[in-house]
């Protein structure tokens, strides 16, 4: 009897044990939620006009998109970047300027990695609109807990308020509102003194984007900018194929636009076309009117490029150099570098990133820019 008591005494004491332990793990469960909803927050409007809720104090910064990349760099931000695109570790002046992006790990390279963002413990990210309006990527960071803003623009006036937008979630709303007040006064420096040139003495453009073919279309930021630069772009008459958000001409039309200059962002393109025979009888290449654009910390005129404002002053000083004597380029570039990133450019290397030549490292197994050409 007396072992029979003993026995069912244990029992109700090891019951009464689990039972306190039950209370303690769900009791300390309880708290963390509480002790999360403790960190202060903000709210930030992204390009969709979705609210996002991030912390009032940011410290850790997911770039998946590299114009964010650029921009949280150049706001001061950029060492406390944990996350970034592979792009950003290609651009030569950046990671010159921000050694730690090379350290950085690398979650997204098309679909997001959500183990190696979760890694990098980002307080929220940054993504482009096809990545927040993707249901099976927007489901990964819900999931993970991770607060995420759209980046995009498609004019200067937007990629302005995206800027002003970055700046905000990152803490550095003085920085951005001075860089865009720079962004304005470039704009009005260059309208105001080709605003008089009549149609007739207007330069007819074609830009080439990363490809030869590969161009600009209506109502987007190169096309934005090119008419600021009193510039008529050829390719926004809408003869051009579209192949996702890359928009693509051929050869033939080319020579159908006849353009007066030809500017190419993408380096050995400018080249590529002066020497290639296919386009050899063009008048533009006779004259030998084909320019290569700058390559700072992205590629001047992109239609991601953060240098809209100098691809503004370039163009237009390339176009109309009668117009702007004043202009010193070398002394722009390297003011701006100094005065937005706190890093002096020598006249060498203001000269090379005018050049437009060897300032990003091409991507492994690339193809030949010929390849894509006609």
């Amino acid at each position: 009897m007396i072992t029979l008591l003993k026995t069912k005494l244990k029992t109700v004491l090891a019951l009464l044990l689990i039972v306190v332990l039950m209370v303690l793990v769900n009791g300390c469960s309880s708290e963390k939620p509480a002790e999360k909803e403790s960190v202060p927050t903000k709210v930030v409007t992204d390009f969709l006009g979705r609210e996002a809720k991030i912390p009032a104090k940011v410290e850790r910064i997911g770039c998946l998109y590299a114009f964010s990349g650029h921009v949280t760099a150049m706001l001061g931000r950029g060492d406390d970047m944990v996350a970034v695109v592979n792009g950003l570790k290609r651009d030569k002046l950046l990671t010159e300027m921000v050694p730690s992006i090379k350290e950085a790990l690398v979650p997204k390279s098309g679909a997001i990695n959500i183990e190696e963002l979760i890694r990098a413990n980002p307080d929220f990210v940054f993504v482009q609109t096809d990545t927040a309006q993707n249901p099976g990527e927007t489901e990964k960071l819900d999931k993970a807990g991770i607060p995420y803003l759209a980046v995009d623009f498609r004019n200067m006036k937007e990629q302005q308020a995206i800027i002003e937008m970055i700046g905000q979630a990152i803490g550095r709303e003085e920085k951005a509102k001075k860089y865009i007040t720079y962004y304005n006064d470039c704009i009005d420096l260059v309208t105001k003194r080709v605003s008089e040139l009549p149609k007739a003495k207007k330069v007819r453009v074609y830009h080439s984007v990363n490809e030869a073919v590969r161009t600009d279309r209506p109502d987007t930021l190169p096309a934005d900018w090119t008419q600021a630069a009193g510039a008529i772009n050829v390719s926004l008459d809408k003869k051009i194929r579209q192949s996702g958000d890359k928009s693509y001409t051929s050869l033939e039309q080319i020579y159908l636009w006849d353009p007066d200059v030809i500017i190419a962002n993408e380096q050995g393109v400018a080249k590529y076309i002066l020497e290639t025979p296919q386009w050899a009888g063009l008048r533009v290449v006779k004259t030998r009117k084909v320019y290569q654009m700058p390559n700072g910390v992205s590629r001047w005129g992109h239609p991601g490029s953060l240098e809209t404002p100098l691809a503004l002053l370039w163009t237009a000083k390339t176009l109309y150099p009668e117009l702007f004597e004043d202009i010193d380029m070398v002394r722009e570039t390297q003011q701006f570098y100094r005065e937005f990133w706190s890093f002096n450019v020598s006249d060498e290397v203001a000269e090379q990133i005018l050049s437009g030549e060897g300032m990003r490292i091409k991507k492994q197994n690339k193809e030949q820019v010929d390849k894509n050409a006609y």
